[in-house]
């Protein structure tokens, strides 16, 4: 059986990624298995949906994992560190003593307890004082009359931690903060503020001239060194970034034409492309740079598995772009116009929460699918491409395994 399973980040008021919830399915059905109690759903976390470590989803950061009513009453996976780990009460779950004495277990034990899609409705009253975490969607308060907010005053009063879920833009943010929400889910960091304009260091421009070089079929080693030796501190990223023993294992880099023939002329393509991404990051969150790897990395794996052939690497530079515009405040279809990038790559940029009739643009959808865990549409995109879904899921956690390697070893 292959593991199903996802991640979305809950951020911080400084929008650093404060912990990850897990969702686990079991396969297309989307429901835990009928499982004996003997085995419990310890066994069913450990052997099957964490069969590639808990760390290796979260990376050291907070797991936040639904449990649904059956699963708290009989199957509660003890194994799990209480740490690291916070028990996500479901909406689903009938409010009934016998769950009541499973959840003072549960804290008992030292977990600590989230309340999810908490609606202001009494029937959670008495959920309340065991659980530390309360997440509201934010439609819910986004209107907030005198009782929503004479609610949420008490919540703060006892000391609960708000989470704001379904945060779609960065008004939304900035009215849940002041609200008193401390930790945030939601696609804002997807959607960014529209400004006109955005200021181009000339460090940067250099890099754009790089971008556009790597955009040909044709690549002119000659024209890239030039480059390179004009800034002191591209030739630094890149020495400091092929010595990293993550990317190198065999030998030293001891010179800018040494670097250059070393890399070749596609790896040297996505190392420009990365160099682009960095850049542009400013003082926005790292799990944006992290998430455009796990896409470039993603699309690369599939490209190479459909036998695209490219040059550029157009899936790794898709996946990687993927979430320019929210590094750089402007609409995407503002930012392809100035992208020397393949109208193919460009459409798919635009259209990036939707499939077409682009290979390349149900690549993208399908990581995007596995980033928000939609069952249906990873069967329907792994069908179109004619590859196996665990295909897909192997893929996409390798992709996030290389995109927290490569993030360490990011240039900055």
């Amino acid at each position: 059986m292959f593991a199903y399973v996802a991640r979305q980040a809950i951020y911080t008021v400084e929008k650093d990624v404060f912990a990850y919830e897990l969702l686990f399915r079991d396969g297309k059905r989307n429901c835990f298995p009928d499982i004996s109690p003997d085995t419990a759903t310890s066994t069913m976390l450990t052997d099957s949906h964490l069969s590639i470590g808990l760390e290796n989803i979260t990376f050291q950061k907070t797991a936040f994992i639904n449990f649904h009513e059956d699963t708290l009453l009989y199957r509660f996976p003890s194994t799990l560190d209480p740490l690291s780990t916070v028990i996500e009460i479901v909406e689903s779950v009938k409010v009934t003593e016998a769950l009541i004495q499973a959840l003072e277990h549960v804290r008992d034990l030292g977990y600590s307890l989230a309340l999810d899609d908490y609606n202001f409705d009494p029937k959670w009253e008495p959920l309340i004082p065991l659980v530390k975490y309360i997440k509201i969607e934010s439609s819910v308060v986004s209107n907030a009359n005198d009782f929503v907010l004479g609610k949420i005053e008490k919540l703060l009063t006892a000391e609960k931690v708000l989470i704001a879920e379904k945060v779609e833009t960065i008004d939304e943010f900035v009215l849940l903060e002041k609200m008193g929400f401390t930790l945030f889910q939601g696609y804002f960091l997807s959607k960014p503020e529209i400004v006109e304009h955005k200021k181009i260091e000339v460090a940067l421009s250099s890099v754009i001239e790089l971008v556009g070089i790597s955009a040909k079929a044709e690549f002119d080693f000659d024209e890239v060194n030039e480059i390179f030796e004009k800034d002191l501190g591209l030739s630094y990223k890149l020495m400091r970034f092929i010595n990293n023993p993550t990317l190198n294992k065999r030998q030293k880099i001891n010179s800018l034409g040494h670097a250059l023939k070393f890399l070749g002329s596609i790896e040297l393509k996505k190392f420009i492309a990365l160099l682009a991404i960095a850049n542009l990051k400013g003082d926005k969150p790292m799990d944006l740079i992290t998430t455009s790897l796990t896409r470039a990395h993603f699309c690369k794996r599939l490209s190479e598995l459909l036998a695209f052939k490219e040059n550029p690497p157009e899936g790794f530079i898709l996946g990687l772009f993927s979430l320019v515009d929210a590094l750089i405040d402007i609409p995407m279809p503002k930012v392809t116009k100035s992208l020397p990038f393949s109208e193919q790559v460009n459409t798919a940029l635009c259209q990036k929460f939707q499939s077409d009739e682009s290979p390349l643009s149900d690549l993208l959808a399908l990581c995007i699918a596995f980033e928000r865990a939609h069952w249906k549409a990873i069967e329907y995109l792994c069908s179109k491409l004619s590859i196996e879904e665990a295909q897909g899921f192997e893929a996409y956690y390798d992709a996030m395994k290389w995109a927290e390697d490569m993030r360490k070893s990011l240039p900055s």
